[in-house]
């Protein structure tokens, strides 16, 4: 008898890097796993990779819009501004709602109620769509009057009436967009959400220069070509987010007997959503009147605080992803009747934000001066946003989990509790801290800094109380 061995088989392991490469592969492509069984780091990576991008995407959408409208001349720039300016009452609606969808979404999924997660989609984007005709119904004949109250001039005026009657009147569309994103965020779909933003900005950055400028057979428009190559590009956005939600995914599955108007159902994504609107509302006056304080320092102070903020929001934008992140684990979990694991994501998704922002702030205390230069060579604007900067940078990792956990409410549907919160903080203590400090104490825009950094610490420290006392784990949507 002979007797024959075998050589002993040996199996490769995938080695660190390949095994991370696979796992960012597979949250952009799209992840068909259950996000409330799976490892929580694994979930959070799935999540937050591409909400992070989508958000890349959005910012990107006003980079490109200024950067062509830019070389049109101070009027057709002063016009965006404006129409922007009057464009974040509708972004406060739109995340608002946005809030309450993602929330009663991700509850439904993780519920296993494919009906249930359906119908409260669709219910969803009825709503968004009563909007938009209302915004388009007010904004379409009352677009210049809307300029001129604004403060804008007859040249400006002139110049701008038709993109801001394009743009103000269209915004309705990106209430739709980023409502029927949040759709796909809470039920796990983060991947189309962000593929949605890459096609509607491709077509952007197409379009613009075109427009704008009149290349080969497109007409030259100026600065309406920016509103038109803007409004294509989002709508174009829809139309492929209606076939996604048509063609459904292993989350989500819309069936013709969904589209149906369900008033007790619409209700109560909008009690919650509203309260979401209201939040941001608060957070957004403040920051008005934030700017208010700093602009009686004159135009340099307001311009280093302005540069020195866009850097704040750009830097945050993977904070926003973790949070994002973080309220869709929070509503799928406590749907799958898992609430240790609810909070297990948020304190996980915290510690990941607070590493990655300890890193950004050791860059803007050691480079602030550089990131400010950038933007300005003002020896005096990059002194006052270097200032700014190195500032608030100070709260960046205490700040981490006060993110996170704001974003954590939202996701279990208490909206109730980070509105008060910020009510507080904001227009209790940072406005009335900010004017005391920069204009009785004679500081100057470091007390509106400081003022900041107190407000963000307080927050904090708020959030992460309430948060461990953890009645959001009994909140019902």
């Amino acid at each position: 008898m002979e007797i024959f061995l075998s050589s002993p088989v040996t199996v490769s392991v995938p080695s660190r890097a390949a095994r991370w490469f696979a796992l960012i592969k597979e949250a952009i492509l799209g992840s068909k796993q259950d996000f409330t069984a799976i490892s929580i780091d694994r979930a959070i990576v799935l999540l937050a990779v591409p909400m992070v991008l989508e958000m890349a995407m959005e910012s990107l959408f006003g980079i490109v819009d200024i950067f062509f409208v830019a070389h049109l001349g101070a009027d057709s720039t002063a016009v965006v501004g404006i129409t922007e300016g009057m464009l974040v009452l509708v972004m406060a609606v739109a995340f608002g709602l946005s809030m309450g969808t993602t929330a009663v979404v991700a509850r439904r999924v993780g519920e296993h109620d494919q009906n249930g997660a359906a119908e409260a989609a669709v219910q969803s984007i009825l709503i968004g769509l009563g909007f938009a005709i209302v915004i388009f119904a007010i904004a379409f004949p009352f677009a210049p009057s809307l300029l001129r109250w604004m403060g804008a001039g007859a040249d400006i005026l002139r110049v701008g009436s038709l993109y801001a009657r394009i743009m103000l009147s269209s915004s309705g569309i990106i209430l739709l967009l980023f409502l029927i994103n949040a759709v796909f965020r809470g039920a796990g779909d983060a991947a189309i959400a962000m593929r949605v933003l890459w096609l509607a900005n491709c077509i952007n950055l197409f379009l613009d220069p075109c427009l704008i400028r009149g290349l080969g057979p497109f007409p030259r428009l100026g600065v309406t070509g920016a509103a038109v190559s803007t409004s294509i590009g989002r709508s174009i956005g829809i139309v492929f987010q209606l076939y996604m939600l048509s063609k459904g995914s292993a989350h989500l599955n819309i069936l013709r007997k969904h589209i149906r108007l369900k008033l007790k159902l619409m209700w109560n994504i909008f009690e919650v959503a509203g309260i979401g609107v209201l939040q941001l509302l608060i957070a957004t006056a403040s920051w008005l009147a934030m700017v208010r304080i700093v602009q009686s320092f004159g135009s340099q102070a307001t311009a280093g605080y302005t540069v020195a903020i866009r850097i704040v929001i750009f830097s945050t934008l993977p904070s926003w992803g973790l949070g994002s992140a973080a309220a869709t684990l929070v509503g799928q979990n406590l749907g799958a009747k898992q609430p240790e694991r609810a909070e297990q994501s948020v304190w996980r998704a915290s510690f990941f934000n607070a590493v990655f922002l300890a890193v950004v702030s050791l860059g803007f205390l050691i480079f602030a001066p550089q990131l400010v230069g950038v933007f300005s060579s003002d020896p005096q604007v990059v002194r006052y946003g270097a200032s700014c900067l190195r500032i608030i940078s100070c709260c960046y990792v205490l700040w981490a989990y006060g993110e996170v956990i704001v974003q954590a409410f939202n996701g279990a549907g208490d909206t109730w509790t980070p509105t008060w919160i910020n009510f507080f903080v904001y227009w209790i203590v940072q406005l009335p801290l900010a004017f005391v400090l920069s204009i009785k104490f004679q500081i100057g825009p470091n007390g509106a800094y400081y003022a900041i950094l107190v407000a963000e610490v307080l927050l904090s420290l708020i959030g992460i109380y309430i948060f461990k006392k953890g009645k959001w784990k009994l909140k019902m949507v």
